[in-house]
Order: structure tokens, then sequence, then C-alpha cells
């Protein structure tokens, strides 16, 4: 049975724009997690993890194999190692960081958490202003308490992780193929419904890979072939931040396949490792 950890796929609202399995993929195998939240209701890494702990454990008490699918880093990890205690947020110190530039954060945060500030992308507002707000509320680094996380399964479980890295030479024309197929298959349809529902635009459902892009054209702002290649872009340097990330941050026992995903080629990976598809 396959399990979601996609972040994006999480929603019911962009299935086309978020790539979720369609009709044909949905036949061959019982699916689970994908299209449970509405866009409205923010799904988090934790909220996630709490689903996925119950889908495993009714799986596993069915006596069937989950099979975890997906990219979302933050999800997988704490599903397996835990989730940090953090305590609430001061509200007024969120605000104060949320008022601020991603710059002036970013000193704010070189001042008190260098490390931090050293190991965050200059430009990741959200996760600059996450660890400012973090450091100014609770006289702590986020790191410190990402050290102490709890409630993580990996110890409870037998986890034979396969990380796909395919060549990017083979990766990268694809996406751009798949973007375009999104556009002619419905994706524009599916956003403007979105769209006219007036959402906060900080939801997690409005950040997804090439909402910003297609919202640009359906609006008026930019032609359809600049939004096409804006969101095929997009997606390209998603994918480079998602091979680099799983390329070094999950353990180095996990088995990591760099072949071209041909038909056939993740049931052979699967094959390794005693599991079958």
């Amino acid at each position: 049975m396959i399990v979601n950890a996609d972040s994006a796929q999480i929603y019911r609202d962009l299935p086309v724009l978020s790539a979720a399995p369609g009709p044909d993929e949905l036949s061959r195998a019982e699916h689970r997690l994908y299209g449970v939240r509405d866009g409205a209701q923010p799904c988090s890494a934790a909220d996630w993890a709490d689903m996925a702990k119950r889908e495993i454990a009714d799986i596993h008490s069915a006596g069937s194999l989950p099979i975890l699918v997906g990219g979302t880093g933050l999800y997988l990890r704490t599903l397996f190692d835990g989730i940090a205690n953090v305590p609430p947020i001061d509200p007024s110190v969120r605000m104060t960081v949320r008022e601020a530039s991603v710059e002036e954060n970013r000193r704010s945060l070189q001042k008190l958490d260098p490390e931090a500030a050293a190991r965050l992308n200059p430009a990741d507002t959200t996760r600059i202003a996450r660890a400012l707000e973090v450091m100014l509320s609770t006289g702590r680094a986020l790191a410190e308490w990402q050290d102490e996380r709890e409630g993580g399964i990996k110890d409870d479980i037998e986890l034979r992780p396969v990380v796909l890295l395919p060549p990017r030479e083979w990766l990268y024309p694809r996406c751009d193929e798949r973007f375009s197929q999104m556009v002619e298959n419905g994706a524009t349809i599916e956003l403007q419904a979105l769209l006219d529902r007036r959402l906060d635009p900080a939801l997690p459902v409005m950040r997804a890979i090439g909402v910003r892009e297609i919202a640009g054209w359906l609006n008026g702002e930019v032609t359809r072939e600049e939004a096409i290649a804006a969101g095929q872009q997009a997606t390209r340097r998603y994918a480079k931040r998602q091979c680099t990330w799983f390329a070094h941050q999950p353990p180095a026992s996990w088995t990591r396949s760099r072949e071209p995903l041909v038909e056939g080629s993740i049931a052979a990976a699967l094959a390794l490792l005693g599991t079958k598809p």
C-alpha cells in the first residue's frame, strides 16, 4: 500500500499541479494520504507524521507492507526522528520578525545564532524567520531544540529506504515536459478555482511549485509562454534542491539509486533490498 509523503499532494486542491496519482496509478495499488486536506487547512510536518503513523499501523495490522513515497524531507525526518518540542512563540516576537525584511532578520540571526545564519540560504525567508523567532522567544537555538526530538518511529520499524537520484541531464527535460503537460491537462482550471477562494497567500498550498507562475498568466501579468517557462525553471530548481538534500542529508546507509528512472528501474532497486514493489 502506498502512503503519501509529499507536502503538496496532501491537499485535494491541486491534483494536476502537484502530480498526484491519476486513475491508472490508483487502480494498480491502494493509495493513502493523497488529497486528504483542504488547502485552507495547513498541514504541518507534525500533522502529517501523526496521520502517517496511524496509516502505517493500520497497514501493518492488516498484514500488508506500507511503502512511503514522496520527497518532502521534513515530513520524513519528523516521522522517523520525531519533532522538536519547541515552546509556543511569543506572538509579539513573531509579529516583529514577520514584519521585518529577510535581510534584517538575517543580520539579527548572525548576531544571535551565527551557526544557523551560516547554514541557511540568505534568501530563505521562512527558515531564517523561524530560526530567529525561536532564538528570540526561547533563548535557545533551534538546532538545540532539534537535538531533543520526540516521537520518532525509526527504532520501532524495519526501514528499507531507496533514494532515487537520476542524472540531472535525464531529469531536467522531463521536468520541463511534465510542467507543459500539467498546463495542457487542467492545471489552469484547478488553479483558477483555488485563486477564486482568495486564500491567504502564505498557506502552503498557495506556495506550491507552479502556483505563482501560472497565477501571473491568469492575472494578465505575463504571457502563457512566459508562465510555462517560469514554472519549468521553478520545477528544475526544486528538483536540484531535492537531489542535493537527499544525496547528503539521509544516513549514508540509505541505498541511493542514480540510474535513470526507466521502466523496471524502481522495481530493480526494491529487489536489491529484498522488497517486492
